[in-house]
């Protein structure tokens, strides 16, 4: 397996529902079910709603806080990659007060939502989308294989409905 770097960072004031030990874990998780084999560095950030939604709306031009956004730098088959380099896969930037909420709506843990979007969030960098219906029954499909094989509190149900086409 290639040796992946997952850089970890919280905003102060913030309080994480996972371990940072967990969040390497389950980013490593995800690369290697993907079957990535080229090393790959990328970060988390858990953030603030507030700080969440100044990059929401930065990005994504929605002036109001989210679960998690994606910033995409590099895939891990680019051409451009010289053999072995290592590819800088993005940033996943999450906001646990949000998903704190998020979870008590629909009836889980806010650890295990927080796992949910983490999976889902590290999808995003590798290319997986949910704006089409057949890449979004995909891309749940993928959450739904992941989510089952990272520790979670209870048995994660069916994503059935990727969050972020709700809104």
């Amino acid at each position: 397996m290639p040796h992946h770097e997952i850089d970890y960072c919280c905003d102060e004031g913030v309080t994480c529902p996972v371990s940072p030990e967990e969040i390497v874990r389950d980013v490593s998780l995800v690369l290697d079910q993907e079957g990535v084999e080229r090393p790959c560095l990328m970060s988390v950030s858990v953030v603030s709603d507030e700080r969440m939604a100044s990059l929401n709306e930065r990005w994504r031009g929605c002036p109001q806080a989210t679960d998690v956004i994606s910033l995409e730098c590099e895939r891990p088959c680019d051409p451009d990659l010289a053999p072995g380099e290592p590819c800088e896969l993005g940033d996943v930037v999450i906001a646990p007060d949000y998903i704190a909420r998020q979870a008590r709506r629909y009836g889980t843990t806010w650890a295990d939502e927080f796992r949910l979007l983490l999976v889902h969030g590290t999808l995003h960098l590798l290319g997986y989308d949910h704006l089409e219906e057949d890449e979004a029954r995909a891309m749940e499909a993928r959450e739904d294989e992941l989510v089952r094989l990272v520790v979670a509190d209870e048995r994660v149900a069916p994503v059935r409905l990727t969050r972020h086409r709700e809104g």
